[in-house]
């Protein structure tokens, strides 16, 4: 990965006060180790007239899979051949960024203690990287820089130049120049934008990094008009992050429109408001509902079936008293989220040993899902065509045969108390149905029948007296289960 600064300058200021201002000698070619590979600075060319500093970051390609140990995006990109092959030792990305970061830490506060004068004075620079993931096109580039004040060259880098019908490739090659920045401002545009533009980030996103993303962002970000999409894209598109981001970044902006500080903004609200309680939502109500059933049914080795984002993954992996647990779900995005979710790159050895993730679909029997105790279906039957429930019916009933199976659906009788849900229409957009209470019963009745398993059913959420709780969840107990109890 490559990078170049440059400015120009006059015998009174001349353009080798950037070794000055990045802290790194124009005589000297010097390397820095980071956790993946090794930084290098030098200078190809430093005089009075014109400076260049060029960081050139040598990716170790296996530190990268080995750090990152298989799981989620601690390593390479998700796709399980990317650690072979692989682009990203070639291409600007959050590696970059985190490089600068690392190496120019000082510039980028905007220190320089030989030239404090110059470092708080706006001085011509141009910023080139041959290589830059941009997820958007050269458009989204332009709309992230250029109200910045940057000048924006992005040439789409074809795929093949021999080949010019093939077209582009998501890459860009990015020039930026400007006369009204000053080197620290640069430094955090690119450590902001960078991962912004390449949509992905090679380390798990925690909660720090809000308050990362809000130092670098400091005097820009509040009024950049793609302020949403930067903050969803840095944090890598984790909701509650986003909206920490986004409420913080609100106040610091009333705060500037009214001359206050940020903290009489944030204490405008009575302290009693802060403390009143609010409801629980029904997701979390839901987990603790499966959890309960869970525990009651004595199971130890659990199956989340359509296990999504890995919320409920994550809830039982808190409860010592489940051994094994076993997500699975259709889609590899969802599993990639829910590794992230539940770093399992940072787990100890014991607990890591407690957690798998599958790639299946539930269409079909699969081998890998038998002998467990217990298998949730939390609110997964009614993302399925009609027609394809026998196929779940038979791959988990009928061939997995856990000792419990818990199914949570939506009760479309309680649609009619969302006051936010237009009349008609269902939960989600991928819902295919939403059975009433009748409905639900009849069908989990008629698998428990054909497949030697007793039901109960049980709601969650308030239980309105017309219309019923919003979820209805149904218990099924294998009958040989029940019979090895009774006995």
């Amino acid at each position: 990965m490559f990078l170049t600064l440059t400015t120009t300058g006059t015998p009174e200021r001349p353009a080798t006060d950037l070794g000055h201002l990045l802290h790194k000698h124009p005589d000297r070619a010097q390397a820095f180790s980071t956790s993946y590979g090794t930084a290098h600075v030098l200078y190809p060319e430093a005089d009075t007239a014109r400076c260049t500093a060029a960081l050139l970051l040598e990716v170790d390609a296996v530190a990268l899979v080995r750090r990152g140990k298989g799981k989620g995006r601690g390593g390479a990109p998700d796709a399980a051949l990317a650690q072979y092959v692989n682009d990203r030792p070639y291409a600007a990305s959050s590696l970059l960024a985190v490089a600068l970061s690392a190496v120019f830490s000082t510039a980028m506060r905007g220190v320089c203690a030989s030239r404090p004068e110059r470092a708080a004075r706006p001085l011509p620079l141009r910023v080139e990287i041959p290589a830059l993931p941009a997820r958007g096109g050269p458009g989204l580039v332009r709309r992230l820089f250029e109200p910045l004040g940057w000048t924006v060259t992005a040439e789409p880098v074809p795929l093949d130049a021999e080949f010019p019908q093939w077209g582009d490739s998501r890459y860009v090659r990015l020039v930026l120049e400007s006369e009204l920045r000053t080197l620290a401002e640069a430094l955090r545009h690119l450590y902001v934008l960078l991962p912004v533009l390449d949509d992905a980030k090679h380390y798990w996103v925690a909660p720090d990094e809000v308050d990362k993303l809000l130092r670098a962002g400091e005097g820009w970000l509040p009024g950049h008009p793609e302020q949403d999409l930067i903050t969803s894209r840095y944090l890598a598109r984790r909701w509650t992050l986003t909206r920490q981001a986004r409420e913080r970044l609100e106040l610091v902006r009333l705060a500037e429109s009214d001359d206050s500080d940020v903290t009489e903004i944030d204490n405008a609200v009575a302290e009693e408001t802060e403390t009143q309680e609010r409801p629980t939502p029904l997701a979390q109500q839901r987990r603790d509902a499966i959890l309960a059933a869970l525990r009651g049914s004595g199971a130890t080795r659990v199956l989340d079936l359509g296990c999504g984002q890995g919320q409920l993954v994550q809830a039982l992996l808190k409860d010592a008293r489940f051994t094994e647990i076993v997500g699975v779900d259709v889609s590899m995005r969802a599993l990639t989220i829910a590794g992230r979710r539940l770093k399992l790159d940072r787990l100890g050895e014991r607990q890591a040993s407690r957690v798998t993730l599958l790639q299946g679909s539930l269409a079909y029997t699969d081998t890998r899902l038998k002998g467990y105790d217990a298998a949730v279906l939390s609110e997964v039957i009614e993302h399925l065509d009609l027609p394809r429930l026998p196929a779940l019916e038979y791959a988990v009933f009928g061939a997995a045969r856990p000792g419990t199976v818990l199914v949570t659906t939506p009760n479309v009788e309680y649609n009619v108390r969302w006051e936010s849900l237009p009349a008609g229409h269902v939960r989600h957009g991928d819902h295919r149905f939403e059975w009433t209470r009748a409905e639900f019963g009849a069908w989990a009745a008629a698998v428990a029948e054909r497949h030697g398993y007793t039901v109960a059913f049980t709601g969650v959420g308030p239980d309105d007296p017309e219309v019923g709780p919003p979820t209805q969840m149904a218990v099924f107990t294998l009958k040989a289960t029940v019979e090895k109890e009774a006995a």
